[in-house]
């Protein structure tokens, strides 16, 4: 554990390396960021980070952070939760809730429950009224590597009250090092995917993607703005055993295969994205999450979370060359 520096609000920030087989993971306590991912033979980082903590607290908010406890967007920023109506920050455009808004879980310091060499478990509370939902929460992230060469993220989430709860990972990957991740071969286990509005916000509508420019079945090169990418792929409607569901292959032939518990991966193409001194398109946010916006559409699943029924989620990234 190095320090890695402090706060605008003067808070000390750690960075944990952790290590196992032919990978290396470099994980913050703001925001539980992965920043760095090092898989030995490849003379780059595969996940998009920054050595500045600056960065993080401005421009690269999300940039390999935990999101939630709500990700993704709320459509009219509210969450109607056993006859209560509450509102949420409207912090997109002024009307959409996105990603918890300004007390996300991102922008909070974690503290360190536990640490072993190839281990960190961070662990976080949120009182009663955060991020505009009722409960007091805990929160633990456990990352771990495992050789090979797999990274695998645990999330578990408890609660006084019920509450909503849809954490998800915003780690930007390239596998290239290249300015942008053209030429990426991008392949999702997915039948449907969702519509979006023109706030990036579900329609209602689940859509197949046969025939469409969202069927990535089978490996495909996307091209940058065609189509757009800033949409939820469904995997299944509900919780499933983890299971590869996402494949990721550069042009140097360094791949990343993505496993989750989770119904749905959200990919964003980073069109409005970028590092400092980088343009947009560098990385391809790969979030596995609950299908966004349930709260405002019927069949979307529930993120509801309650003292009986807490949260979990379990993701493996296998790198391989």
């Amino acid at each position: 554990m190095v320090h890695f520096g402090q706060t605008q609000a003067g808070e000390d920030i750690a960075k944990i390396t952790i290590s196992a087989g032919d990978l290396t993971v470099s994980i913050l306590t703001f925001g539980a960021i992965v920043q760095d991912v090092r898989l030995a033979g490849v003379p780059r980082g595969l996940a998009l980070g920054s050595n500045l903590l600056s960065d993080y607290e401005n421009s690269m908010g999300y940039f390999g952070a935990i999101v939630g406890p709500i990700a993704n967007r709320i459509s009219n920023a509210r969450v109607r939760l056993d006859g209560m109506m509450y509102e949420l920050e409207r912090n997109e455009n002024g009307a959409v809730h996105l990603h918890s808004g300004s007390d996300g879980v991102h922008r909070r310091v974690w503290q360190v429950a536990s640490q072993t060499a190839d281990s960190i478990t961070l662990a976080l509370s949120l009182a009663d009224g955060v991020a505009g939902l009722p409960g007091n929460r805990d929160i633990r992230v456990t990352y771990q590597v495992s050789a090979p060469a797999a990274l695998t993220m645990t999330i578990n989430g408890i609660t006084d009250a019920p509450t909503c709860m849809n954490f998800a990972s915003h780690i930007y990957w390239n596998l290239d090092g290249t300015e942008t991740w053209a030429g990426h071969k991008l392949q999702i286990a997915a039948d449907h995917y969702l519509p979006i509005n023109d706030s990036a916000c579900p329609t209602g509508e689940v859509a197949a993607v046969a025939d469409t420019p969202m069927d990535f079945r089978y490996p495909i090169a996307p091209k940058i703005a065609s189509p757009n990418l800033d949409h939820n792929f469904c995997i299944v409607d509900g919780k499933q055993a983890i299971r590869d569901v996402l494949w990721l292959t550069g042009q140097t032939n360094v791949g990343m295969t993505l496993a989750t518990t989770e119904s749905g991966v959200q990919i964003h193409d980073a069109a409005t994205s970028h590092r400092p001194g980088r343009a947009c398109y560098e990385g391809l946010a790969i979030e596995p999450q609950a299908w966004p916006d349930t709260p405002n559409h019927r069949g979307f699943g529930s993120i509801r979370v309650t003292p009986n029924q807490p949260y979990s989620q379990e993701t493996r990234w296998t790198l391989t060359r």
